[in-house]
């Protein structure tokens, strides 16, 4: 509605069949107080009655409601968890259909061997047969997803970097990617505290922790991340909480402001050193390490 007449309804200067007016209406209007629109609307001849007002102003909304969902679908957070997710089901399907490809051929061929590589060597076999043309046709198709699960890898790779590039350059593009797919996309990862951070992907055994079956996970899919995979096990923790820290204030910078910060990663390193060094007689405590998700909670 706009500012310069209170009086005047979204639908004053919007043709009653032009959807796309009325919801650029409805998205930029403002009024300084409640009116009864229906009336006015009538009044205004956008309706024949209060009825016909509310069945323009359900469609509009209802249009509107789908544009913004569209947009936020065709954002670059969103088509890198659509990317991530495929990437995991090409994987897990081609894996799947591998063992099942390298079953076949083996009682087919005396030298079919298992896995992706097997079912290649098998796709490049010249068939006798219907049943070793199907057998070897089941192997191209494993080949074809492992050869998609490659392609939206390296997709990954060039699109992380500019959607959050201090948690792809932090995290790695496919953590990175990883992490935005389970919190639902950039914003919603930027919103979370840093404990959260540190346990998403372990669901199930934070689950198992609040049911009393199972003790607190110490963390979910950062456990890729060389700097808690490769940190002894007893330092475990303390690696997870400090990388879990600066992934969420990353993730926060990326949303917020876009840029890069160097800070961020130079911090990080000292962190890790710190924690490393434990190994070599260094006995510092945790204090300094949880200072990393200060604010987070």
């Amino acid at each position: 509605m706009p500012d310069a007449d209170t009086d005047s309804g979204w639908f004053e200067s919007v043709p009653p069949d032009d959807l796309e007016a009325a919801r650029k209406a409805i998205d930029s209007g403002s009024a300084e107080s409640p009116k009864d629109w229906p009336t006015k609307a009538v009044e205004a001849g956008f309706a024949e009655d209060k009825g016909e007002y509310y069945d323009r102003l359900h469609e509009a909304t209802i249009y509107a409601t789908r544009g913004a969902v569209q947009e936020k679908e065709r954002a670059d957070d969103q088509q890198l968890k659509h990317s991530i997710r495929a990437m995991d089901d090409c994987e897990r399907t081609a894996n799947e259909l591998a063992e099942r490809a390298a079953e076949w051929a083996g009682s087919l061929f005396d030298d079919a061997e298992p896995g992706i590589e097997g079912a290649r060597a098998v796709a490049d076999r010249e068939p006798e047969g219907e049943l070793e043309r199907r057998a070897v046709s089941l192997a191209e198709r494993v080949t074809e997803l492992a050869a998609e699960r490659d392609a939206l890898a390296e997709a990954i790779d060039r699109i992380a970097p500019a959607v959050a590039p201090n948690l792809a350059e932090m995290a790695g593009p496919e953590l990175a990617a990883r992490l935005i797919a389970l919190a639902g996309g950039l914003e919603s990862l930027a919103k979370k505290p840093s404990g959260t951070v540190q346990v998403l992907g372990a669901e199930d055994a934070l689950f198992a922790h609040l049911s009393g079956r199972a003790p607190s996970p110490k963390h979910g899919v950062i456990y890729t991340h060389d700097y808690v995979r490769n940190t002894r096990p007893e330092d475990r923790g303390s690696a997870a909480r400090a990388l879990a820290g600066k992934l969420t204030l990353a993730a926060r910078v990326d949303h917020y402001a876009g840029e890069r910060r160097a800070t961020l990663h130079e911090e990080l390193r000292e962190r890790m050193a710190t924690i490393r060094a434990r190994a070599e007689g260094d006995t510092g405590g945790d204090s300094d390490i949880d200072a990393d998700a200060e604010g987070d909670a």
